[in-house]
């Protein structure tokens, strides 16, 4: 079938882990769009505090699939 895609760009932030900023953004994202389909990581970095990481910032892509 064939789909029409639209992306938007968000920034996940945690002060867990990258992975869990990249999923605190895509839960976000799903509060208010439907059919999520991919994301692509575009940007990551993150704050330093005391000499270690304190916190993180991914930038995402995320994809999903307009309703026909």
């Amino acid at each position: 079938m064939d789909h029409v895609y639209k992306k938007i760009e968000l920034t996940g932030s945690s002060p867990e882990s990258m992975e869990k900023a990249v999923e605190n953004a895509v839960a976000k994202a799903g509060e208010s769009l439907r059919n999520l389909r991919w994301f692509e990581v575009v940007d990551s970095r993150g704050q330093i505090e005391g000499g270690r990481v304190a916190h993180w910032q991914v930038t995402v892509k995320i994809g999903f699939t307009l309703d026909d």
